[in-house]
């Protein structure tokens, strides 16, 4: 194996771990399971050998990040572009085996992009109640010379029902002041510190400040389409309060877990990919020893690069 460069912090697995890790995954569920059975547990299956024989109404917080409706290839998996339509069957025919395992205050949030953003709106508005579309800043990528670049995704939020918890007040961003306005000659709305001048923000739902994960940030694994953690953060702390539940049916390596953990939530996540679930694995071990969030400190999230201590920009 190729030597890192000093400054590349990405996750590896020596084989040592993986057969440490391996261990500690769920991967025999063939019977009807009690949530004590699943609780905080990597299940290393296939949704659809699982999803049935997991327990009624146990889900507070839905996340799911499932393939986009293009190709690409996930380790020892691989999805295909289809049209809208047959996307639109696909994602129905897990999407509606979901609903039973949700809380009737539960909340909702599906990933997306511009090409399933459509399937998924029409999906929810058939299942749940819709309540926003969140569309976050996607800086990584390359341009496109015949087509605008493809720079954002969106997050579908929804709830089961009209009974459901949000805390907007969890979410606050910190952001620099551009403009100071003062009244008899006091900051309105912002304060001073020690490198510059902030205003605290309610959270709209246009995200500009995350950062996807890349080889110097220490959550940064091997996986294509790795959510960021600063991202399932402000999901979490909205829509869960600590000791809820979150489920994450199609977890890759385990973010959504890793994040519950450090914010002290439960989790149950479900991942067909062997080496991704030891990812997952892992990382929630080094979560007990480092419970940092990049770009979350001092119960805030921070503008994009604005927080000056290192590693947490």
């Amino acid at each position: 194996m190729a030597k890192k460069a000093s400054l590349n912090r990405t996750l590896t697995l020596s084989n040592s771990e993986r057969k440490t890790y391996k261990k500690q995954l769920l991967n025999k569920i063939d019977r009807p399971v009690d949530i004590k059975s699943i609780i905080n547990k990597v299940i290393n299956q296939d949704f659809w050998e699982v999803v049935d024989y997991l327990p009624d109404s146990f889900v507070d917080l839905l996340f799911v990040d499932p393939p986009y409706n293009l190709t690409k290839n996930f380790n020892t998996s691989s999805f295909k572009e289809m049209s809208i339509h047959s996307y639109m069957d696909w994602m129905e025919s897990w999407l509606k085996k979901l609903v039973r395992l949700l809380k009737p205050t539960a909340s909702v949030y599906i990933c997306g992009d511009w090409r399933s953003s459509s399937a998924i709106h029409l999906l929810c508005e058939k299942y749940f109640k819709v309540r926003n579309r969140i569309t976050f800043e996607r800086e990584k990528g390359r341009g496109a010379k015949n087509n605008w670049k493809n720079n954002s995704e969106d997050i579908w939020f929804c709830t089961a029902s009209n009974d459901y918890y949000f805390d907007a007040e969890a979410v606050k961003l910190k952001r620099r002041v551009i403009a100071p306005y003062r009244v008899d000659g006091e900051p309105k709305g912002w304060s001073v510190e020690n490198d510059g001048k902030y205003r605290l923000t309610y959270p709209s739902n246009i995200w500009t400040d995350i950062t996807i994960p890349f080889w110097s940030m220490p959550e940064n694994t091997p996986h294509p389409t790795q959510k960021p953690e600063k991202l399932l953060a402000k999901v979490i702390l909205a829509s869960s309060r600590e000791g809820d539940i979150v489920f994450d049916p199609f977890a890759g390596v385990g973010t959504t877990a890793v994040v519950a953990k450090k914010l002290k939530r439960n989790f149950v996540i479900i991942e067909i990919d062997e080496e991704y679930c030891l990812y997952a694995v892992k990382r929630l071990q080094l979560a007990e020893i480092d419970s940092s969030i990049q770009g979350y400190y001092d119960g805030v999230f921070w503008e994009r690069n604005s927080l000056r201590d290192q590693g947490r920009n």
